[in-house]
C-alpha cells in the first residue's frame, strides 16, 4: 500500500485518477477558512476540474485553519504535501476514487499569525473563502445582529494586529491592503445560511466598524460578497472509509473524504480581482442565486431535519435506512409538497418535482451512511435559519405547518438525550447544556422549549404553531415518533 504524496502517485493503481497537471507550476489565488469534508468534496474539486483541463493554475488553494481541532488537518495535508483521495460512492456500490491536488497548502493561524496576515495581503490571493459552519459568523439568531461580545471578537478589536478569528484576520488583512493600494479580495461564503454572501458582509463590515468605521465603510463599499448555494452530501469520513479505501485503492491516506455523486454549485458572478472559470466545469453563475438557495435550504436542509430526530427516535442510526422507509418517505413529500415548496420563490431551469424526488434518493443512498447523528448535530444553528423561516411564512400566508411544528417538537424530544428505549443520545450542540436543561421539563411544561426567546422569538406567541406543536409532543411522549408520523401522514 503506498502512503500518498507527491512521490507516490505514479505507483498508485491506474483506478485511481490522478492530476494531470503539473502541481510545481500551481500558484496561490485563493485563500480558504474551514478545510473540511465538504470543501475538499466540493470547491476544491471544483478548481481540481479546471486545473486538469489545464486551466486556473495561478488559482491554487491555500487552507487556513484557526481552532484548535484545525491542527489535525494541518497535519494530515502536510505530510501528504496536500494531496488527498476523494471517493464518489454510488447507490449501486461502484466506488470513484480520485487524487485532488489543487490545495497546494495549508497555515494553522496561531502558529505564525503574521505570516497568514501576509499571505492575506499578497496580490496574488484574490479570493477568501469560508465553510465555517451555520454557526461560524458570530450573529445573535433572533436579531441577526453581530455578537460584539464575544471573548476571541473582543480579544481582536483590543489587539488587532494579533487576531484570533476569521473576523480579525480577513479584515486586518484588508486594512493592510488598503493601506498599500492593493484591490481587496472578494470574500466568497460556501456556508449553508440564506443570503450567506449578505450575512458575511453584514457580520464583516459590522466587525470592521467595531474596530474603525472608516475602514467598516471602506469594505463595505469596496469589496464583494458573492451569495452562492452549494451542496453535496458528504458525510463525516470513519476509519472504516480509510481501511474500506486502503484495500480497494492501495492508497494509505490519513484523511480521504467520500461523498454522493450528486453536486451542485450555484454562485453570483460578483468578483473583485476575477475568479477561475468556473462555469466550464459544470458551476451555474448567476446574478441572482436566492431562489437556488432557498430551493435547497428549505427543501434539502430542512428535509434533513425532518427526517433525523423522528428517524433517530424511531430506532433508525442512518439517512438512508430513514428514506428506504416508505412511511418517513411519504412525510418528507408532505413536508416538502405541502409547506416547504409554497415558500419557495420560481427557480429558473429546475422541475421542482424531479428534485425533490431526487433528493429522496440521495437520501436513500445506502453506501453513503450518513449518520442521524451527524444531521442531529448543531441543530440550534440549523433549525432557526433552515425550517423556522417555513413556518414563520406559512402563518403569515395562512398555509399548512403542523409538519414544521412537529420536526421542532421532534427535536425538543430529541434533546432530552435519552430514545424511546431509555437509551442516551450524544446531543451535539453549541447551546447543549441550556437545551438539554430546558428539554427535561418538556412533560411538565409542555411549552417551555419553544419559550426559548433566543432561538424561536415570538412564535410560542403564535397559537397555531404552538397548538400544533404540544399536539405533536404530545403525540411523541404518548404513542412515539413512529406513531406520531403516521399521524401526521394521515391527517
Amino acid at each position: 500500500m503506498a502512503s500518498l504524496n507527491s512521490a507516490a502517485l505514479d505507483q498508485l493503481d491506474s483506478s485511481v485518477a490522478k492530476p494531470s497537471y503539473d502541481r510545481g507550476q500551481v500558484t496561490p489565488g485563493i485563500v480558504h477558512f474551514g478545510v473540511g469534508g465538504f470543501h475538499r468534496a466540493h470547491q476544491a474539486m471544483y478548481l481540481d476540474d479546471l486545473m486538469n483541463r489545464g486551466e486556473a493554475l495561478d488559482w491554487g488553494i491555500v487552507g487556513v485553519g484557526v481552532m484548535p481541532g484545525d491542527r489535525r488537518m494541518q497535519a494530515a495535508l502536510s505530510a501528504q504535501d496536500h494531496l488527498y483521495t476523494l471517493v464518489i460512492k454510488h447507490p449501486e456500490g461502484e466506488y470513484q476514487a480520485r487524487i485532488i491536488g489543487s490545495i497546494i497548502d495549508y497555515r494553522y493561524a496561531p502558529d505564525d499569525i503574521e505570516g497568514t496576515l501576509e499571505l492575506l495581503a499578497d496580490p496574488k490571493i484574490r479570493i477568501v473563502s469560508l465553510t465555517v459552519t451555520e454557526g461560524g459568523y458570530n450573529f445573535h439568531h433572533v436579531t441577526g445582529e453581530f455578537d460584539l461580545g464575544n471573548s476571541d471578537v473582543e480579544h481582536d478589536l483590543a489587539s488587532p494586529k494579533t487576531p484570533r478569528t476569521t473576523f480579525g484576520i480577513v479584515v486586518e488583512a484588508l486594512a493592510r491592503r488598503r493601506e498599500r493600494g492593493v484591490e481587496p479580495f472578494t470574500v466568497m461564503s460556501c456556508d449553508n445560511i440564506q443570503g450567506n454572501g449578505e450575512v458575511a458582509h453584514k457580520m464583516f463590515v459590522a466587525y470592521a466598524r467595531a474596530r474603525d468605521v472608516e475602514l467598516g465603510d471602506w469594505i463595505d463599499a469596496n469589496v464583494h460578497f458573492p451569495n452562492s448555494m452549494v451542496d453535496r452530501i458528504t458525510p463525516v469520513t470513519t476509519e472504516a472509509d480509510i481501511e474500506e479505501i486502503g484495500s480497494r485503492f492501495g492508497v494509505e491516506d490519513r484523511w480521504p473524504v467520500v461523498c454522493e455523486p450528486f453536486t451542485q454549485w450555484v454562485l453570483e458572478d460578483h468578483f473583485n480581482a476575477g475568479r477561475p472559470a468556473y462555469d466550464q466545469v459544470g458551476v451555474q453563475l448567476v446574478e441572482d442565486v436566492m431562489p437556488y438557495e432557498l430551493m435547497k435550504l428549505r427543501l434539502l436542509n430542512a428535509s434533513h431535519q425532518a427526517l433525523t430526530y423522528f428517524g433517530y427516535l424511531a430506532g433508525y442510526r442512518y439517512a438512508h435506512e430513514v428514506c428506504q422507509d416508505p412511511l418517513f418517505v411519504d412525510f418528507l413529500l408532505d413536508y416538502m409538497n405541502r409547506e416547504g415548496t409554497p415558500t419557495l420563490r420560481p427557480v429558473p431551469g429546475v422541475d421542482l418535482d424531479d428534485y425533490k424526488h431526487t433528493l429522496i434518493a440521495r437520501f436513500a443512498n445506502p453506501e453513503i451512511k450518513d449518520t442521524l447523528a451527524r444531521l442531529c448535530a448543531e441543530s440550534s444553528d440549523r433549525i432557526p435559519k433552515w425550517l423556522l423561516p417555513v413556518i414563520r411564512e406559512q402563518l403569515a400566508q395562512g398555509g399548512e405547518i403542523h409538519r414544521s411544528a412537529a420536526v421542532v417538537a421532534s427535536w425538543a424530544r430529541y434533546a432530552e438525550g435519552a430514545d424511546e428505549q431509555g437509551e442516551p443520545i450524544t446531543v451535539v450542540d453549541r447551546l447543549k447544556d441550556e437545551l438539554m436543561a430546558i428539554a427535561k421539563r418538556n412533560r411538565d411544561e409542555p411549552t417551555a422549549f419553544i419559550e426559548n426567546r433566543q432561538l424561536f422569538g415570538d412564535l410560542a406567541d403564535d397559537e397555531r404553531f404552538r397548538s400544533a406543536y404540544l399536539d405533536a409532543l404530545d403525540r411523541l411522549y404518548r404513542d412515539g415518533a413512529r406513531a406520531c408520523v403516521e399521524h401526521l401522514v394521515a391527517n
